[in-house]
């Protein structure tokens, strides 16, 4: 088959193949016993210049760009990726394409992160000097401090020579994975000095477990015209009309003074009790029948800790209160937490 420059290319012939488990099954295991032989060397390594690439990274006014060729890019996207979801702001770049435009995107505060296993990547090799003319501080992972990426950096953490897992010495693999595990070591390492914190993380992650486990009350809970007040000394068939008219059809009133202060709740449960003594008591005060010190909710309440107060409760409507005289701010409904899908 001809290829590219009239190079002919080798065609794959789907011929008979023999599968031999035993074999397949020691590879793998050769495989997992060099890439964590590999992960296990690197703990000598996480000292001086590995401290140095920290203290780089946390004192950068700019965002890591991480960049690679090849595999050693595609691990370089996961370490962005780790980067930015911690605390650090980072953005991966390939080579090629800063040669060509990208370098834009570089600035003199950024920290450049080169991945090269071999540190002879031609591609890195020219772009770290337009990098380091623009004033940005290289920080380059490479097997060997001597190689040519190493000497241009201005900090090296070393992997060390790894062989790799492929049958035939050539696919990256044990090397690749050293430098992820290098990578995610030096990001966690950069988070715990930021003192990052669970609810930062749930910042970054709006739609993951995490992040709707750390929500809270005052982002879901229902607010202005979808809260359903009802003033003091009104009557219960005024009560009926709010949790009628109110937009989401709360399915409860919120009994306050003139002070917007809580005073009661008066739930369509309670209105179902109510009419099977007759629909005379309709014309009763609402102060006759609803719950006076009902049990809240505050504002900056976990929603994990709502969903347990609801559930210890056996409510489907609980107020939202201020801090001090009780004043309503909103209200939850059990369908509310829900649709969070805790």
């Amino acid at each position: 088959m001809p290829g590219l420059a009239g190079h002919s290319v080798p065609e794959l012939a789907p011929g008979p193949m023999v599968f031999d488990p035993h074999a397949a099954q020691a590879r793998g295991l050769e495989v997992l016993r060099l890439e964590a032989a590999a992960i296990q060397s690197l703990a000598g390594r996480l000292q001086g210049s590995f401290l140095e690439a920290c203290r780089r990274i946390l004192s950068c006014k700019g965002r890591v760009v991480v960049t690679g060729m090849g595999k050693a890019g595609l691990i370089g996207q996961k370490i962005s990726a780790t980067l930015a979801s911690t605390g650090t702001p980072s953005l991966s770049l390939h080579p090629a394409d800063a040669l060509h435009g990208d370098l834009g995107r570089v600035v003199r505060a950024d920290v450049v992160l080169a991945l090269s296993n071999s540190g002879k990547t031609r591609e890195l090799l020219a772009l770290i000097p337009a990098v380091k003319a623009m004033g940005a501080c290289v920080i380059a992972i490479t097997a060997d401090a001597g190689s040519p990426l190493g000497r241009s950096a201005d900090v090296v953490v070393e992997l060390g020579r790894l062989d790799e897992a492929c049958p035939l010495g050539l696919a990256p693999t044990v090397t690749t994975t050293a430098m992820l595990a290098l990578g995610d070591a030096l990001a966690m390492a950069v988070a715990e000095g930021r003192e990052f914190t669970r609810e930062e993380f749930a910042q970054f992650h709006p739609a993951g477990d995490l992040g709707r486990e750390l929500m809270r009350v005052g982002e879901i809970m229902r607010r202005g015209r979808e809260l359903p007040l009802l003033p003091g000394g009104a009557r219960v068939r005024d009560a009926l009309g709010v949790m009628t008219e109110t937009p989401g059809r709360p399915g409860a009133a919120l009994v306050v003074d003139q002070k917007q202060r809580l005073l009661g709740i008066f739930t369509d449960g309670d209105l179902r009790r109510m009419l099977q003594r007759g629909p005379e008591a309709l014309s009763d005060p609402i102060e006759e029948h609803m719950v006076r010190n009902p049990r809240v909710l505050r504002r900056g309440m976990l929603v994990g800790a709502a969903l347990a107060l609801f559930k210890d409760a056996h409510v489907d409507q609980m107020p939202v209160v201020d801090d001090d005289g009780g004043t309503v701010l909103g209200l939850v409904d059990v369908q509310d937490l829900l649709e969070v899908r805790l």
